[in-house]
């Protein structure tokens, strides 16, 4: 199921709203002295094609722009741990400032779920005296929050909140919990208290459990519906900040006294992530990016993009970048205008912009689109352009790609020097090697090796959690339930494993990715690319630092830097199916014995979609705008709260505090504006009933 709307005209936060945000929190802040601690949950059996030596290579995006947004607030004690560089991590052992953290969050993405569970699991066992706030967000908790809530009252673990949204929910919640915060209180007990009062009810986007007792298991979820989002990209905090708050790779179980230096950043992270632009124009029905966007394409400016590459490179030594995008070439006027900024910057401060690259990614049809301003594109720094080729003859998914048209796309991006990376998706139809046809994935493999592909990524399509064929995949009989007797465990629904077919054999699926790897990635292509390369592309081997610099060189050694360029350009291609054939061998080692059960095991199918097992529900007593069609709502009914005995904080009731909106809102009441519209309706305009403390 795709996510909801909210009304049209009410989709995106206020103009400087998310800046205000952060000054107002900035003044809550010094009052209180809040330490946190952010992890990124990461699962290390995931670690095979198409992402590996990339994932450790890379600190991701999500947890850093959150921790940059708490420091800009002023929330200056706070550390990223990555299990990408910190497997033993252990919430129970954690300390910040030679305490336990007041807030701890958790990010995760569907595929690294059971990390994301177990690290939960450890916080909750934390004396309830000193247990901090639990937060839980990422791309896994977006589309399905209730994961991160037990249903089992016999093991009532769970997150306190799980976040629907972006950074400014976050934020909006950590504004009303410290504008109530006793000096006495830990702020779970804030949230508890703003929680049972109904002061949370307002802020869009958040999840949260309601019990019985404040002590007791969960028996339904609150939903408050789908986030405003941000539509000025350039009002986000600067990257440059999370950084510097990265938890140094170890093995230990506890944190470190201190956070990477910068000079150590580079060494760990030596790619770095930013958002340029957000949003697609197409409506891929296996792709949920457009609904959680409500179709709305959001960019920061040239001058925003210039300004954090060139001070990320300045303090951390990173010069390349990849643009976390949907599609950069979406809208021509934005591209060109990221696009000419950095391109003059490089013009007019070669000894900081000069070595600075990037890449993206982009779609075919906008690729042959955009055609006349490539060159122009390439000289801002863009290299590589990963395209969603996913099946030459357009039998599976149409987005005005063919076979001509992606290979005009190829011919386009090479000639101005920028390297196409496709992205292609097996599925049942698709034999491995056609005859008289390209439809085979092996014949498409090589036709796109053939135009200048240097790199690829082969995966199975797999049931996309907030994508439009989500639902049919389960109620079709398409994916599986369980195979040899064992669930489909999160990190296999990655695309890497086959966990839905019809195919009446579907190891053979499995095998033909194994068989489409091992083609792209072998020791022929890679002798073969030592003597005709496909990375001799042009503009590769320019020279990047000043000219005024390079002149004042002794011959030899300008010599010798040309040397070593052309050497690079040509060995490119080689040092790329050696790195392919490296992550070949441990996706073998890795999906080989998945392909065995496929062959030996009964194979179960499911009936209908995972739905949350505890009841989900509005504030009002409506719809949930997150729950899958199918799960209970329950109404609201009078409840007992335990009190906890803290010093008075100030009256919520009379809490009055600023909205996604804009508008002064009171905290126990929400409008119809506030509420997302959803298949059934726009939802009931009756605020939600309080809730009695």
């Amino acid at each position: 199921m795709e996510l909801p709307s909210r009304p049209k005209g009410n989709q995106l936060l206020p103009p400087g709203e998310m800046t205000d945000i952060r000054r107002r929190l900035r003044l809550l802040a010094s009052k209180h002295d809040i330490a946190t601690v952010i992890a990124c949950a990461f699962d290390h059996r995931t670690r095979i094609l198409p992402f590996i030596f990339a994932d450790l290579r890379m600190a991701p995006g999500g947890v850093r722009a959150v921790g940059s947004a708490l420091v800009d607030s002023g929330m200056t004690k706070t550390r990223i741990v990555l299990q990408q560089w910190n497997k033993n991590f252990s919430p129970q052992k954690m300390r910040l400032d030679g305490r336990i953290p007041d807030l701890f969050l958790v990010s995760s993405m569907h595929l690294h779920g059971e990390e994301c569970d177990r690290l939960i699991r450890e916080a909750n066992a934390i004396d309830e005296a000193s247990r901090p706030l639990i937060i839980a967000g990422g791309p896994r908790i977006i589309y399905e929050p209730w994961h991160v809530f037990s249903a089992n009252p016999d093991d009532p673990w769970g997150a306190d909140v799980a976040i629907t949204g972006e950074e400014y929910v976050l934020l909006s919640l950590l504004e009303v919990l410290l504008s109530i915060k006793s000096p006495r209180e830990t702020m779970r007990q804030t949230f508890l208290r703003a929680r049972d009062s109904g002061a949370l009810d307002a802020i869009p986007g958040i999840v949260y459990a309601q019990s019985s007792s404040t002590r007791g298991p969960a028996e339904e979820l609150i939903d408050t519906g789908i986030q405003q989002l941000l539509g000025d990209l350039d009002e986000l905090p600067s990257p440059v900040i999370g950084y510097s708050l990265l938890e140094k790779p170890g093995k230990s179980d506890k944190l470190a006294l201190h956070a990477l230096t910068d000079k150590e950043v580079r060494k760990y992270s030596p790619i770095g992530s930013m958002v340029l632009t957000s949003g697609c124009k197409f409506r891929c029905s296996y792709c949920p990016i457009p609904a959680y966007n409500q179709r709305q394409h959001r960019v920061k400016t040239g001058e925003r993009v210039a300004a954090h590459m060139g001070d990320i490179a300045e303090r951390y030594g990173i010069q390349f970048f990849f643009g976390a995008d949907d599609n950069f070439f979406n809208d021509t006027a934005r591209t060109m205008d990221i696009a000419d900024t950095l391109a003059r910057h490089k013009k007019d401060d070669p000894k900081k912009f000069g070595r600075l690259l990037y890449a993206t990614e982009a779609t075919v049809h906008d690729s042959i689109r955009m055609q006349e301003h490539l060159p122009k594109i390439r000289e801002s720094g863009l290299i590589a352009v990963w395209m969603g080729v996913e099946d030459l003859t357009g039998t599976l998914v149409k987005k005005g790609q063919s076979e001509s048209k992606t290979l005009e796309a190829f011919k386009l991006l090479r000639s101005a020097g920028i390297a196409p990376i496709p992205m292609m998706m097996h599925h049942d139809t698709q034999p491995l090697i056609s005859w008289g046809t390209n439809y085979g994935i092996i014949n498409q493999l090589g036709v796109l090796r053939k135009a200048g592909a240097l790199y690829t990524q082969v995966l199975m399509l797999t049931p996309a959690t907030g994508s439009k064929w989500y639902e049919e995949t389960f109620s079709s009989g398409l994916a599986f339930s369980t195979v040899n007797g064992e669930e489909i465990e999160p990190y296999r629904v990655d695309g890497n494993y086959v966990v839905a077919s019809k195919h009446a054999r579907p190891w053979m699926k499995q095998l033909n990715l194994l068989i489409a790897y091992t083609y792209f990635f072998n020791p022929l292509r890679m002798l073969w690319a030592i003597f005709f390369p496909k990375s001799n592309l042009p503009h590769l081997a320019d020279e990047t630092r000043p000219a005024e610099e390079i002149a004042k060189l002794p011959w030899r050694k300008r010599a010798m830097r040309w040397l070593k360029r052309k050497a690079k350009t040509q060995l490119l291609d080689a040092a790329i199916q050696c790195v392919g054939m490296a992550g070949l061998f441990h996706t073998y080692r890795h999906t080989i014995g998945w392909m065995l059960k496929l062959v030996t095991g009964r194979i179960e199918r499911a009936a209908a979609p995972p739905i949350s097992r505890l009841p989900m529900r509005d504030p009002a007593g409506g719809p949930a705008a997150h729950a899958l069609p199918g799960t209970a709502t329950q109404v609201q009914s009078t409840r007992t709260v335990d009190l906890i005995s803290i010093e008075p904080a100030p009256q919520l009731l009379q809490l009055s505090l600023a909205s996604g909106m804009g508008a002064e809102r009171s905290a126990a009441s929400a409008t119809q504006a506030n509420q997302p519209t959803s298949a059934s309706g726009p939802a009931p305009e009756s605020a939600p009933a309080r809730r009695a403390a």
